[in-house]
C-alpha cells in the first residue's frame, strides 16, 4: 500500500459509493420515477464501488 496517497481506483471507488448513499437517501423519488431500476442503479453503483475500492493498487483482496 502506497502511505498516506490514494490511486484512481480509490477515488472513483468512494465517488461511486458516495453517489449510491445519495441515491439510497432519494430511493422513494427515484422509485417513483423509475420503479424497480432505481433499486438496479443503487446496487449498480454500490457494487462498482466496492469493486473499485477492493482493486486499489497494492491491494492483495483478488488473485493476480
Amino acid at each position: 500500500m502506497q502511505d498516506g496517497k490514494h490511486g484512481v481506483n480509490f477515488w472513483i471507488g468512494n465517488t461511486l459509493l458516495a453517489a449510491s448513499l445519495v441515491s439510497l437517501f432519494f430511493l422513494g423519488q427515484l422509485w417513483g420515477l423509475f420503479g424497480v431500476w432505481a433499486m438496479v442503479l443503487w446496487m449498480v453503483l454500490a457494487g462498482a464501488g466496492v469493486y473499485f475500492l477492493l482493486t486499489e493498487k497494492g491491494s492483495s483482496t483478488f488473485p493476480d
